[in-house]
């Protein structure tokens, strides 16, 4: 069994190891998982969270590797949740977004840490929530999470960052790609990377028109800016930091950030219980009440609505 207060007080000092044994606590949905999130509660909630997604291909790895020089350039500890695509024969992630950032490896004032989908969809792993939260707690400044490039699936990144940052390429079609995904109402800032490419110009343009078209905003709300980058030469990323910053700043003038945490935590609790309620429907699998609905749906003398409400209500009194 871990030593849970001594993880997070070495966490809490900066030490990497701590740091993915808790992540790796989390990721095992280890018994001790409760204990962990009890301990980090009161040590969290002071760091930025930012989340960077788009179709594949369009840099989002060098894009966060840029994000985190400019953020260590302004003495901020950087946290980074890179989630890469689960291998089909492991079930792990491939850590191709770790090997590209591996410049940071040796920089004690950084944290990254490859997490597998495992499955989940929606360009995250089940885990990213908690794994949030451990970083935080540990003295993050700013955490940098990178979605798998998922394309049109993509959107579950908004329900967790404070600002998702949306990066689209040149010549890859990303414009029809945003107003089919949803991307439109996800993004608080518009990353056109590779922009030394040709089409770069018309990328940005087009976007800027489909959010105008898109648009139903009140005068004081946040509008989306649309920045063009060379994120493999680090041009354009202090612009990027720059956008970034403006919408914390109106987030925390206008109460929004408030909100979205607010919501973040909500749809959390939510997630954990429905998890655990559906772990034990799953315990019920071959139970003798749950046959015997089956067979009453079956009859006719029960439908699936009423059925699934007396399962509830017999799993909510044997508690």
């Amino acid at each position: 069994m871990a030593d849970v207060p001594t993880l997070v007080e070495q966490a809490r000092q900066g030490r990497p190891r701590a740091v993915a044994r808790l992540i790796s606590l989390v990721e095992g949905a280890s018994p001790q998982l409760r204990e962990v999130m009890a301990a980090l509660a009161p040590l969290t909630g002071g760091a930025y969270v930012v989340g960077l997604t788009g179709s594949p291909g369009v840099g989002k790895s060098t894009s966060t590797s840029a994000l985190v020089s400019a953020y260590r350039r302004a003495g901020k500890r950087v946290g980074v949740l890179a989630v890469d695509p689960s291998s089909p024969f492991s079930g792990g992630a491939l850590l191709g977004d770790r090997v590209r950032m591996s410049e940071h490896a040796s920089d004690p004032g950084v944290y990254i840490r490859s997490m597998a989908t495992r499955g989940h969809l929606g360009g995250l792993a089940w885990a990213a929530p908690q794994a949030i939260r451990v970083l935080d707690a540990a003295g993050c400044d700013v955490i940098l999470v990178e979605t798998v490039g998922v394309g049109q699936s993509e959107v579950e990144i908004a329900a967790q960052a404070d600002t998702s940052v949306v990066l689209l390429a040149p010549g890859m079609g990303d414009g029809i790609q945003a107003a089919k995904a949803g991307i439109l109402e996800i993004g608080d800032v518009y990353v056109v990377n590779k922009a030394d490419r040709d089409g770069a110009d018309a990328t940005a343009r087009e976007l800027n028109h489909m959010l105008g078209l898109g648009e139903s905003r009140a005068p004081g709300d946040w509008r989306p800016p649309i920045v063009k980058t060379v994120a493999a030469r680090g041009e354009g990323t202090d612009e990027v930091v720059e956008a970034l910053e403006k919408h914390r700043a109106w987030m925390d003038e206008h109460g929004a950030l408030a909100g979205r945490r607010a919501q973040r935590a909500a749809r959390e609790v939510e997630t954990i219980a429905v998890t655990a309620l559906r772990e034990k429907i799953g315990d019920l699998r071959g139970d003798r009440r749950l046959g015997a609905l089956a067979e009453r749906i079956i009859t006719g003398t029960l439908d699936p609505y009423t059925a699934a409400d007396e399962l509830v209500a017999g799993i909510t009194e044997s508690d």
